[in-house]
């Protein structure tokens, strides 16, 4: 704001660029894909980097020519950036690297138990945990309960827009979806390699999320692709990218997180979804 950066270009950049290094992560929808393919996950990761460059140089492009067409539009004041939420609640702080990392490290460690030792530890526990040992580290164990409070209020939304997103995925997962996208490729004359980016498009809008709709996709339509002869790698690399598409609905928690962190309404943050699908598309 200080920098009179255009509000939708800063966001499409930033929408952009994490569309484009989604496809190259080592994140849950990747590893879902690799698994589903029985891939190395650095295979499937290898297979977009070209997709994902292309990417980020559309949404270089689109983000300029926002930037030059628009100077501010779409967001709320932030004046001085006050977090009304925050009056009154004194947040801990700490000059000691070691007591701002532990709470972090501590969550790390426990969720990579399961990899490393077959130990499962919900991140349901992990991060609270997390949590309160940055407390205690910080001294603030009298403050447990009002930081607990505030904590609960920053995603007690986004917690309600998962709980829909899962049941959405839930009973796409239980349909009779694998032969209906069939059918459907059949009568549109499709070859079977679309079912790939195609399942993953219409999953990742159905449930308004990048890791549900691939990992579903992948999942239900996994077999089907290697039974019909399409290489592991490429269907791969398709049914994750095709995922990049529809991932921002209004209807999942990507849509208000990102509107959010410029402060932008729903209605103007609506306006910049062709071009984030136009990226996703161009990974695609």
């Amino acid at each position: 704001k200080k920098a009179n950066i255009s509000v939708p270009a800063l966001l499409l950049a930033m929408v952009g660029g994490g569309k484009a290094g989604n496809v190259i992560s080592p994140n849950p929808n990747t590893i879902a894909v690799a698994e589903a393919f029985k891939l190395d996950l650095t295979t499937v990761i290898a297979a977009n980097i070209i997709p994902a460059v292309c990417a980020l140089g559309v949404t270089v492009l689109l983000s300029s020519w926002l930037a030059r067409k628009i100077v501010v539009v779409g967001s709320r004041s932030r004046t001085e950036d006050v977090d009304h939420s925050t009056v009154g609640l004194r947040l801990p702080t700490t000059t000691n690297l070691f007591q701002a990392a532990l709470g972090p490290l501590v969550v790390v460690g426990l969720l990579s138990l399961r990899p490393l030792c077959g130990i499962t530890v919900d991140p349901l526990v992990a991060l609270p945990v997390g949590g309160l040992v940055s407390i205690l580290v910080c001294g603030q164990w009298r403050e447990t309960v009002s930081y607990s409070e505030f904590g609960l209020s920053k995603v007690i939304g986004v917690s309600i827009l998962l709980i829909g997103t899962g049941t959405v995925a839930g009973i796409v997962k239980g349909s009779g979806l694998n032969g209906d996208m069939i059918r459907l490729l059949n009568a549109c004359h499709l070859p079977v390699f679309a079912l790939a980016p195609v399942s993953s498009i219409l999953l990742s809008g159905a449930t308004a999320s990048t890791t549900a709709g691939v990992t579903i996709a992948g999942q239900t339509f996994a077999g089907t692709l290697l039974q019909a002869g399409i290489p592991a790698v490429s269907a791969a690399a398709m049914l994750h990218a095709g995922g990049t598409i529809f991932d921002a609905l209004p209807h999942g928690s990507f849509f208000h997180a990102t509107a959010g962190a410029v402060g932008m309404s729903v209605k103007d943050r609506l306006k910049l979804f062709p071009f984030g699908t136009l990226v996703g598309a161009t990974t695609t």
